[in-house]
């Protein structure tokens, strides 16, 4: 790890122990982040660290993103997913928009610094993405798309939305086109926020689009490349997904062990009996494996390898496993505590569920290892 990474990671905690662990809990009761949060995380420069030095970003590689959303997700697992939001539909710009395009939506440059969302979910069209039945048809020297999407990160917050939409009847993979959606296009609805069982902070809401005109020059790339752009993203930001489980764990995992060393029972702290000093130790040990895992992933999108989706897939299924399973050890440290609502492992544990089903089920993640040993 390099000093750039180390400063991340340090200034990280720092800002997200001082502002969100005391506001996790209230982000989760009122079902909403408070849109201050979301100023912080530009005035950091977390919304902007991907983006190249010389145009206002902190272009760092992607373990150091991992390290920031990591950090997060260890109090506020809410603020960190509403950030690798808005990353999925900013690196969808940045590894398929052109240099105009990435000037006028992405940069911030001393303009707006955009909040990004993407969607690709349908009702009918979840892990298969060819079957997406939203459409672009062409009019007028531009784009009119026409269909609804579902379970939009930052839906209703975002300005700008990367949009999936299909281009060709005829071509299910080939013809899928990705646009650039600002919010105040014309025919861009929001639908209602979803009621989620975790990561409740965050907004989630369905998208409409009803006969919403968009210009030629906001078709990101040229039309079907709207798969390809999706696997590129994906290459990037599934290992950023599996940071964001592994903070959750870690975070379960520290305050599990902080309260078996204070908590006494039967005359001493419930830490020195055995039972408990094993779950403490199979906690310790996906914990410790999920990084690993994740870092390893991360350091294989950074070089390029050319099977680095397939350690991805790993990285992600590990972590949010792990994720599941030791938010769920954690709240049965607690005991009758871990199911009140007053500590913070009960809310962990309903966020960690959905780790294992977005950007890839864990199934569909199984599928694409699977592939690829048996190509192999």
């Amino acid at each position: 790890m390099n000093s750039i990474f180390d400063d991340f990671k340090l200034a990280t905690k720092r800002f997200a122990k001082e502002q969100l662990s005391e506001i996790a809990k209230e982000f989760d009761e009122n079902e909403a982040i408070d849109p201050s949060i979301i100023e912080k995380l530009k005035e950091q420069g977390y919304t902007s660290m991907m983006y190249p030095a010389e145009n206002g970003g902190a272009e760092v590689d992607l373990d150091t993103v991992c390290a920031v959303v990591e950090e997060i997700a260890k109090y506020c697992a809410s603020t960190a997913i509403t950030l690798v939001g808005h990353l999925t539909g900013s690196v969808a710009c940045l590894v398929g928009g052109n240099h105009e395009q990435k000037e006028r939506f992405v940069y911030p440059n001393g303009r707006k610094n955009n909040l990004f969302a993407v969607s690709i979910s349908e009702p009918g069209a979840g892990s298969d993405v060819t079957s997406i039945r939203t459409t672009a048809h062409k009019k007028d020297g531009g784009y009119v798309l026409n269909g609804s999407k579902c379970f939009v990160t930052n839906g209703g917050l975002a300005d700008v939305y990367v949009i999936f939409a299909r281009t060709d009847q005829t071509d299910r993979k080939g013809g899928l086109s990705a646009f650039i959606v600002p919010k105040e296009t014309e025919g861009l609805h929001v639908g209602k926020k979803e009621k989620k069982m975790g990561l409740r902070g965050s907004y989630t809401t369905d998208l409409y689009l009803e006969n919403a005109w968009i210009p030629e020059e906001q078709l990101i790339g040229m039309e079907g490349d709207g798969f390809s752009i999706i696997e590129k993203t994906m290459d990037r930001t599934r290992v950023v997904v599996a940071a964001h489980a592994l903070g959750i764990a870690s975070g379960a995992l520290e305050f599990a062990v902080i309260y078996a060393s204070e908590r006494k029972q039967f005359g001493r702290t419930i830490g020195e009996f055995q039972g408990l000093q094993f779950m403490i130790a199979d906690m310790s040990i996906k914990e410790e494996t999920a990084r690993r895992m994740v870092y390893y992933a991360a350091e294989q999108v950074i070089n390029k390898n050319k099977i680095a989706s397939y350690y991805s897939s790993i990285a992600k299924t590990v972590a949010s496993d792990a994720a599941m399973e030791i938010t769920t050890d954690a709240v049965q440290v607690l005991g009758g505590a871990g199911y009140i609502r007053d500590y913070p492992v009960e809310r962990m544990m309903r966020d960690a569920k959905v780790t294992q089903i977005f950007e890839g089920t864990n199934q569909i993640q199984r599928m694409i290892i699977a592939k690829y040993k048996l190509k192999k």
